[in-house]
């Protein structure tokens, strides 16, 4: 298994899709091939090299490395689909669709598809392991403004009286792991509940939804913004508003625009990004390949199932 430290440097040891197909037999399989099907280890291999048949007697399928992954079925060559991974998990804010189909010469709808299914990957590994010891909680609306929208789009919103802005709820660990999720119906203290431990110390803003955690947790300092309070002691948010800096630059600076059925997929991915800064991009990189599992059609993709 070679070694990198740049895209160039790894485009030039994985350009060729035998190569890279044995890679990632390595980093899915550690050199132990095993069915995605019935889990029976030492499948043969056919003569056409990539395509394994299992030797269990009840099942006998057919299936490659990229059986069960975010790569199956994909026309993509897997060079490609390894460049756009290192460049996705390697920016800081994001790549647009627009971008990456011109750096690798695919289309826009499919540098589209492949952002969704690499944002796949980058959920939370252990999502109902909460959060514990000081965590900071705040919330954020991600939407345009009514002044930018065009006379078709406000005049719909002022009909249905349907707000432009989502909320989303940030929650971060000092000296751990943050979280981003969309609040959709649930309440500000549901969110918290579903994703801290009780025995930690919720530090938030003077938001009177926060009202009442003290009753929940070990503890809840507030501090009141509207006072010119940003900090006492260990009370304070500015590590999480940090945390919201960067989703907001990636938003609004990369992605400009982000539909709200999709939106869960970008708080994923900025989640990702920062839970893995200390790392290089290329120990980031192959972390994510090592996390390849679960599908995403195109149709579940845009609810057509």
């Amino acid at each position: 298994m070679q070694q990198f430290k740049n895209l160039r440097e790894m485009m030039a040891a994985y350009s060729d899709e035998n190569v890279c197909r044995e890679y990632m037999e390595k980093m899915r399989w550690g050199g132990n091939p095993t069915c995605p099907f019935c889990g029976m280890n030492k499948p043969y291999r056919l003569k056409n090299g990539k395509t394994f048949r299992c030797k269990d007697k009840e099942c006998k399928k057919d299936f490659t490395v990229t059986v069960g992954t975010i790569f199956e079925n994909s026309k993509v060559k897997l060079s490609v689909w390894m460049a756009a991974m290192y460049l996705i998990t390697g920016h800081k804010k994001g790549v647009s669709s627009l971008q990456l189909s011109r750096d690798l010469g695919i289309t826009q709808k499919t540098a589209w598809f492949v952002l969704h299914r690499v944002r796949l990957l980058m959920n939370d590994p252990e999502p109902d392991v909460p959060l514990d010891n000081i965590v900071e909680v705040d919330e954020t609306y991600v939407g345009g403004k009514f002044e930018n929208m065009n006379c078709k789009r406000l005049k719909h919103h002022r009909e249905t009286g349907k707000d432009n802005k989502t909320a989303v709820m940030g929650l971060l660990e000092r000296d751990g792991k943050a979280r981003l999720t969309v609040i959709g119906n649930n309440t500000f203290k549901e969110v918290i509940l579903n994703n801290v431990a009780p025995t930690a110390e919720i530090m938030t803003d003077s938001h009177l939804s926060y009202t009442g955690l003290a009753n929940e947790f070990k503890a809840h300092e507030a501090v009141n913004h509207n006072i010119k309070e940003y900090k006492r002691g260990l009370a304070y948010t500015n590590s999480v508003e940090g945390f919201f800096s960067l989703f907001k630059r990636t938003i609004f600076g990369t992605y400009h625009q982000v539909s709200p059925k999709h939106l869960h997929r970008y708080c994923a991915e900025s989640s990702y990004r920062f839970n893995s800064r200390k790392i290089s991009d290329a120990d980031r990189f192959q972390f994510a390949l090592s996390n390849t599992k679960g599908r995403l059609t195109y149709k579940q993709l845009i609810n057509k199932i």
